[in-house]
């Protein structure tokens, strides 16, 4: 019965999902510079720390070795494609251009509805461009094979990273009720996310002081507890445990505070334009 209740609720948002598809793909050349932007991103990144390890390259800072490093920024860099939903940007614009006021009449949940519009990007993006800009660096240089369980591991946090980065994404967006413009926040957002969540540098090279910040907020479980399962550095199935909890603790706390945010903001709309 209750799958029988749910059912047409769900098929209410996948025209919202074919129209998300529809309009990822209306621009495929867009892919080909998302590629070339990240490839080359990711080569700027992967060059400076080989040359840092080079000196050492069976074991340097952090207990990293070069081959080490490597993997760590090119699966850190994947992750980051995959966390570029836009979906901070398609509010924010419906909210500046009044396109909010429509969703507000429709009989869907207009988060619920963002989920299913970002999927398609989310997937495409990853096929697209994640994939491809692993497979060029797979090439290039050598990488440290993950472990079977390391790997399932790994896919076993993707989801959550995911959906930390997706409600990261869409609280931003929710700002623009009371701020209209979010552009100053998204810039401020991206830089502080590609920073703490490990990106560009892992926490294990972060000074202490840093690290310990970095390690008490939900950046991390984007992309530097993911990529640390795939690496194999953690302490037993205990310490996986941990992290792979600690990925969903967030992850159910950042969307409870979407859905939250959502019905306390909702009233306070005030649509610009025509």
């Amino acid at each position: 019965m209750t799958v029988g209740v749910r059912s047409p609720r769900l098929r209410r948002y996948l025209p919202f999902a074919v129209s998300g598809l529809q309009a990822t793909l209306q621009y495929r050349a867009s892919f080909f510079v998302s590629l070339a932007t990240t490839a080359t991103s990711t080569a700027v990144v992967v060059f400076l720390w080989r040359a840092v390890y080079a000196a050492s390259p069976d074991a340097g800072p952090g207990g990293f070795g070069i081959e080490g490093i490597t993997t760590y920024l090119i699966a850190a860099q994947v992750l980051g494609v995959l966390h570029a939903n836009q979906v901070d940007s398609e509010i924010g614009q419906d909210i500046l251009r009044g396109d909010i006021a429509v969703a507000l009449i429709r009989p869907v949940s207009y988060p619920v509805m963002r989920i299913f519009t970002a999927l398609p990007v989310l997937i495409t993006n990853l096929l697209m461009v994640g994939l491809p800009t692993l497979l060029i660096f797979a090439v290039l240089f050598p990488l440290q094979s993950p472990a079977p369980v390391d790997l399932l591991l790994f896919l076993a946090a993707v989801p959550s990273s995911a959906v930390i980065a997706f409600s990261l994404n869409m609280l931003v967006g929710l700002c623009g009720i009371v701020t209209t413009n979010i552009w100053g926040i998204r810039i401020v957002k991206e830089s502080v996310v590609v920073f703490f969540a490990g990106q560009l540098v892992p926490l294990d090279l972060m000074p202490a002081p840093l690290a310990a910040v970095a390690s008490v907020l939900p950046f991390q479980s984007m992309v530097y507890a993911p990529v640390r399962l795939l690496t194999g550095r953690y302490d037993g199935a205990s310490d996986a445990a941990v992290i792979l909890a600690g990925q969903v603790g967030w992850a159910v706390l950042l969307a409870g505070a979407c859905a939250l945010l959502w019905r306390v903001f909702v009233r306070r709309v005030q649509v610009l334009g025509g």
